[in-house]
């Protein structure tokens, strides 16, 4: 079966995660090497972004998320793909390299780009910062996502509904923000897990 294609430059953490990535795209895949991701990489990437685009796709855990806030810091046009930290346990472990090239392929496909400060709106040739505040703390607790006794399980859940990952309440509020998830999207997922807690509970 043919591998679909990717043209951008993928970023993982390892090679067994590079393996993984290879076994369901046909793509170019760097490597950081673990969290201490050196200068020489960023600036490799930032030369590479220009060119070819970057997807960040690195393990649903703490290590994971640091160094996606590294190289998202250096290079801010790249693309964030998040896999579901369910879809990528194995062993007892969490990472890339225990997902399904399925769940590989689908996390790719569906990466979201990261919006910036320095981001404009190009219709009608004009150059108009992006509002990127979206969504306030009180978003977050009318929601349901901070503040309450099950805001964690429900960030987690939300998040890979949505696919921009988890985090703590500070670290979900600027996903969302950053990578440019609507008031629409997060209030039909919110209301779709809701409706599905509540037949569970019947």
């Amino acid at each position: 079966m043919k591998r679909p294609r990717i043209p951008e430059i993928i970023v993982v953490e390892g090679i067994h995660d590079k393996q993984r990535v290879l076994e369901a795209v046909d793509a170019e895949v760097w490597v950081t090497g673990g969290d201490r991701v050196a200068h020489t990489f960023l600036t490799a990437l930032q030369r590479a972004a220009s060119r070819r685009g970057i997807i960040v796709l690195t393990d649903p855990d703490g290590p994971g998320e640091r160094i996606r806030r590294r190289v998202s810091q250096s290079v801010p046009t790249c693309r964030q793909a998040f896999i579901p930290r369910a879809a990528a346990s194995g062993d007892g472990r969490v990472g890339v390299e225990y997902a399904a090239p399925g769940a590989v392929w689908q996390a790719l496909s569906e990466a979201r780009p990261q919006r910036g400060d320095d981001d404009r709106d190009k219709e009608n040739g004009q150059n108009v910062p992006w509002q990127t505040e979206e969504f306030t703390l009180l978003d977050l607790t009318r929601y349901g996502l901070a503040g309450a006794p099950a805001a964690a399980i429900r960030r987690q859940v939300i998040g890979e509904r949505l696919g921009i990952g988890q985090g703590n309440g500070k670290a979900f509020l600027h996903k969302l923000n950053a990578l440019g998830v609507t008031r629409q999207e997060l209030a039909a997922v919110v209301a779709e897990v809701d409706r599905q807690w509540e037949e569970r509970t019947e």
